[in-house]
């Protein structure tokens, strides 16, 4: 089972790292993903373009890493408005209870039952689609998973012995909360963040499939995937590498965070 559970996180974090490094590579040293007629209108894949041109030319690996790395971007920028007001308001909650953490579980209750993509259609037709709406409020609706991870981790530490041991002997709480609380949370929390960043790549490709998120002339994979749909059947080879690379990152980071959740289990 131990085997198990290192094959899980080793396999997470050698193929995330070699997706990034491959999807900076390819950005950095390839072409432009914004040059037209670098290829012949949608030829398929060969020596000189490995994953084939699109209807304008333009060489889809290129527009692969740079898409790649539009999502990675929005979905770290997501990840971390909602990992740091969530472990914010997780641990007030947790650790001094009370009326605010009732109006705390209230209002994430509210946000989790109504459904993400249609609050976010609805900030988003209002505020007008960009890169820094999409982010603000995926970043928002991210906040209440993240605060309910950390308010269940802390609620649980901060009733151990030697937490109450450390109150006796005059600890403060911030001190309590930093050398004793967080890093017991740690591995449970970095497990939600890696999480949260797989349900931020597919969420913000949705919303760029959908026309809300990244504008042109910045690419994104759901922005790619939704321009390939009419050359489904005469260049299928845009929807197919597109949809291989996001899978592959879901793939890299689930195994990460199943890693990251398994070792905790044997702590």
């Amino acid at each position: 089972m131990k085997n198990t559970k290192a094959y899980h996180f080793r396999i997470g974090i050698s193929l995330a790292v070699f997706l990034l490094l491959g999807v900076f590579c390819v950005r950095f040293f390839g072409f432009s993903p914004t040059e037209i007629a670098s290829g012949r209108p949608l030829s398929s894949p060969d020596i000189s373009h490995l994953f084939g041109t699109d209807h304008l030319g333009r060489d889809v690996l290129a527009r692969v890493g740079a898409g790649a790395i539009t999502t990675l971007s929005i979905a770290f920028g997501t990840v971390s408005i909602g990992a740091m007001f969530g472990l914010l308001l997780g641990t007030v909650a947790a650790y001094f209870e009370g009326l605010f953490d009732e109006i705390l579980m209230t209002v994430s209750d509210l946000l989790t039952a109504f459904p993400s993509i249609l609050f976010a259609l609805l900030v988003i037709s209002l505020t007008g689609p960009g890169t820094t709406a999409l982010i603000w409020v995926l970043g928002v609706l991210f906040i209440p998973s993240f605060a309910r991870v950390v308010r269940t981790e802390v609620r649980r530490v901060k009733n151990l012995d030697y937490i109450r041991r450390a109150h006796l002997m005059g600890a403060s709480n911030i001190r309590i909360f930093i050398r004793h609380i967080f890093p017991n949370t740690l591995p449970v929390f970095l497990s939600a963040v890696v999480i949260g960043f797989n349900n931020a790549v597919l969420a913000e490709a949705s919303m760029s499939f959908l026309g809300l998120g990244v504008l042109p002339p910045r690419v994104s994979l759901g922005r790619m995937l939704s321009e390939s749909q009419g050359y489904l059947l005469t260049a299928p080879w845009i929807a197919i590498c597109t949809g291989i690379t996001i899978s592959l990152f879901i793939f890299a980071f689930s195994m990460l965070a199943d890693g990251l959740r398994q070792k905790k289990e044997d702590v």
